[in-house]
């Protein structure tokens, strides 16, 4: 389905600290078979959401590039590894993370919101938005982040809200 990113906007700026509260509190007392749920929810929010219509995580956040990442990235556009992180990226000094220069993402193609890089991606991005990546309370602090990013991170915990009514 066709993510609308306005719509999205207003909905995360009504709904972001209740959705974080609510992800706080099934940190601290998580129900029995929250990780069952998380993967069929998981599900369900795929079905509602196309990546390909909404991109807003290329357009607004950085991955991490981890040394494989450069190494895989660079030699597939044909550079040295240093050239690469010279020309793209920049060293986060706070944890030492190697980030996006620009904002959108210098490998997204904005008429048809693909990535050119799309086979030898960052991890960071292949795993994006990490709803089932571990344990959901090994991750909830993720994704407290990116409902505020990701359509389907939104949509993922708006449905487990309504699934433990709370």
């Amino acid at each position: 389905m066709k993510v609308n990113l306005r719509l999205f906007r207003q909905q995360v700026s009504i709904y972001k600290n209740k959705f974080r509260r609510f992800l706080t509190r099934l940190e601290k007392d998580p129900p029995a078979g929250l990780d069952k749920m998380t993967e069929l929810v998981s599900r369900d929010v795929w079905k509602e959401v196309d990546c390909l219509t909404c991109a807003n995580c290329c357009k607004t956040m950085s991955p991490t590039f981890t040394p494989k990442d450069i190494k895989r990235i660079s030699a597939h556009l044909g550079m040295h590894p240093i050239a690469f992180r010279e020309k793209y990226l920049y060293l986060e000094k706070k944890d030492n993370d190697w980030m996006n220069k620009q904002q959108p993402c210098q490998f997204l193609n904005l008429s048809n919101n693909m990535c050119s890089i799309y086979e030898v991606r960052p991890a960071d991005c292949a795993g994006f938005p990490h709803l089932t990546k571990k344990k959901m309370t090994d991750y909830i602090h993720v994704h407290k982040q990116n409902i505020q990013y990701c359509p389907a991170t939104f949509k993922m915990v708006e449905k487990m809200k309504m699934l433990l009514n709370a």
